[in-house]
């Protein structure tokens, strides 16, 4: 095993930076198979005869494992989180595919992405007026969603098969959380600002997830996670926590492999220079920006 790979809880520094919590602040392939883990706002109906009746309530976490070909559901799990991660997306409807960056442990830097660009086409830099940006700037930085990547091991408790029976499922999976909404983004980062200002380790400490409702103006809902962070109790390091720790390495390289290789393919194809001086006339610092409808409003 890789030096690099292996837990060392008294290098805070150099493990921390690993784990993608060294700048936490309160502010093989790709198709390789990690369960994903999400919160599901549809819950799940079967049909009874006429009536669609939900056997499983909206606001549960599902569990999609490829491997097995199931999904599991739960109203409440726990993570334990390896490390995490940032990129950016944009869905693209000319494609029906997501534009995707590589991962990094902060978002500071230009992410190359699978069209061959950067940051799916954010620019960086702090915009000083946002307004004076072309619509078509404003709209394609509104479509670009900041993502949390959260991988580690996952308790469901009480789970759910899909056909909202109980399921055999007593140990602790692995997982992958792409976190885009941007509340749900806030929320899952202050149990790691909490662990970075206390000098803990991700993987030493287990955050409890339920979710609360929030109201739609439209009359809707949606649900966003609640967590609850332990610190009181630390996780021994084993040998096959270092396995795996390793394993989810070397699963975040041939990702960002993939996307690289992407890049390559597609560098230079969808760049625009007018626009790019355009947004470089009005930007300030070298920082980046962070836009959504909320902050335009």
């Amino acid at each position: 095993m890789s030096d690099i790979a292996v837990i060392n809880t008294e290098n805070y520094g150099a493990m921390a930076q690993l784990m993608g919590v060294a700048s936490a602040a309160p502010a093989k392939s790709k198709s390789s198979t990690l369960p994903r883990l999400r919160i599901w706002n549809q819950g799940v109906k079967e049909k009874d005869g006429k009536r669609s009746v939900e056997i499983i309530p909206s606001g549960y976490y599902r569990l999609e494992c490829p491997d097995e070909g199931k999904m599991y559901f739960a109203e409440k799990v726990v993570v334990r989180p390896f490390l995490q991660r940032f990129m950016y997306k944009k869905y693209d409807t000319a494609s029906n595919t997501y534009v995707k960056t590589c991962m990094h442990d902060n978002l500071t830097v230009d992410l190359k992405d699978t069209v061959g660009g950067f940051n799916c086409g954010k620019p960086a830099g702090y915009i000083q007026d946002f307004n004076a940006l072309s619509d078509d700037m404003k709209d394609l930085i509104k479509q670009i969603k900041r993502v949390r990547v959260i991988v580690g091991e996952v308790e469901l408790i009480n789970p759910l098969q899909e056909n909202g029976q109980p399921a055999d499922l007593t140990v602790a999976q692995p997982f992958i959380w792409e976190i885009d909404n941007k509340s749900a983004y806030k929320l899952m980062g202050e149990p790691f600002s909490q662990m970075s200002r206390q000098r803990k380790l991700p993987i030493q400490h287990k955050i409890t997830l339920d979710t609360t409702e929030q109201e739609l103006q439209t009359g809707g809902s949606f649900f966003l996670p609640e967590p609850s962070l332990d610190l009181t109790t630390a996780s021994d390091i084993t040998d096959a926590d270092q396995a795996r720790f390793a394993n989810f390495l070397e699963w975040i390289e041939n990702y960002n492999k993939y996307v690289f290789e992407q890049w390559d393919n597609n560098k230079g194809l969808h760049s625009s220079q007018d626009e790019t001086d355009a947004v470089d006339a009005i930007l300030g610092d070298n920082v980046f920006i962070d836009v959504d409808d909320e902050d335009a409003a």
